[in-house]
Formats: structure tokens, C-alpha cells, sequence
């Protein structure tokens, strides 16, 4: 499989997306685009990646760019209007779809997100779905708190996870250009 990647400048950092056949595979705030990919369920692992630049014509990427700088620029709706291509368990699956079904701006607990995804008892397993979700942003992970209100753990770190719990990533900060960059890159199936 095919996958276009964009790495767009973010007042938080670089944020890559990876996509194929109109879905997001991975995204994050990183500028490591092999690491995004290694995120990918092997199934949905693409054997070729191409960097797209911000002329690209090609409209999956065009809308979740515009869903990202809409999400900076204040709709923070935009990223679930993108469809999202992740893999696994039925578990993991549900609640993935749970996640995605968390309102801008509303916080839970992983023990409500357990209730959400249709297991009351599998908090742990919540918890590991959020842990192994590859789409940050558009399956928002950021969403769930611990059980005493505070954050959990959160792959690309604290500042990236409090801005967006705190209902926009950094309010305050000048915006850096949103401008993907350019280049081509490849990966081989693992």
C-alpha cells in the first residue's frame, strides 16, 4: 500500500500525518515519519511513504491539513470530520470508535471510557487502547483522565497533552506557519 505523509508547523512542534486510500494511518507531533509509520498495525503498514509538499492536489491531504489549522485556528470538531484507518482487537476497536465519540471540551474518566467502549470492567484495557492509539488528535486520547482527575502518560509529552487538555493546544503562543514541508521519503514493510 501506498501512504502520502505532511508535516505541518504547529505552535506545538512539527505534526505529521500519514495517510492512504482517504484515511489517517498516524499522525503526532513529531517531524519522524518512520516512527509514525512504525505505529501502524502491520496489516495497514504501507510499503511505500511519499512526502507531499503544500501545493499537493490530492484532497485527503488538503482536508486533514485544513482540520488540523482549523483545530489550531479554533474548531476543535475538525479532526473527527477526518476518517480514521487503525487495526486490532474488538476491544480496541470499540473503543477507539468510543474515543472518537468524546465531545470537544468534555473530559472522562478511563473508567467511563471503559463503560463508552462496552466493557464497565476492562479499565486497563481502556487505558492500553489510548496507550496504542497512532492517531493523535483525531482519535482524541487526550480526552480521558486518570480515575483522581489528573493526566496520563501521553506518547509525544506533557506540553503537547496539557495544551490539548486544557481545550486548545498553547492559547497564547504565536502561531509558527502551518506550511507542510517537502521531501520524499520510504518504508519498508515490517
Amino acid at each position: 500500500m501506498r501512504a502520502l505523509t505532511t508535516t505541518v508547523r504547529t505552535p506545538d512542534g512539527s505534526f505529521s500525518l500519514l495517510l492512504a486510500d482517504g484515511s489517517i494511518l498516524a499522525s503526532g507531533w513529531t517531524d519522524d515519519v518512520a516512527a509514525l509509520a512504525a505505529l501502524v498495525h502491520p496489516t495497514l503498514r504501507p510499503d511505500e511513504i511519499v512526502e507531499v509538499g503544500p501545493a499537493t492536489r490530492e484532497p485527503h491531504v488538503t482536508r486533514a491539513v485544513e482540520a488540523l489549522t482549523g483545530y489550531y485556528d479554533g474548531d476543535l470538531a475538525a479532526p473527527g470530520t477526518v476518517p480514521v484507518r487503525q487495526h486490532s482487537g474488538g476491544f480496541r476497536m470499540r473503543a477507539w470508535d468510543a474515543l472518537r465519540q468524546v465531545a470537544p471540551g468534555e473530559r472522562i474518566t478511563y473508567t467511563e471510557y471503559a463503560q463508552r467502549a462496552g466493557q464497565p470492567a476492562a479499565v486497563r484495557a481502556a487505558a492500553a487502547a489510548c496507550a496504542m492509539n497512532a492517531a493523535a488528535l483525531f482519535v482524541p486520547c487526550h480526552r480521558i483522565l486518570r480515575s483522581d482527575g489528573g493526566l496520563g502518560s501521553f506518547r509525544y509529552g506533557w506540553p503537547s497533552s496539557n495544551a490539548c487538555w486544557n481545550g486548545r493546544p498553547t492559547r497564547n503562543r504565536r502561531r509558527r506557519s502551518s506550511s507542510p514541508t517537502t521531501r520524499s521519503l520510504s518504508a519498508s514493510r515490517k
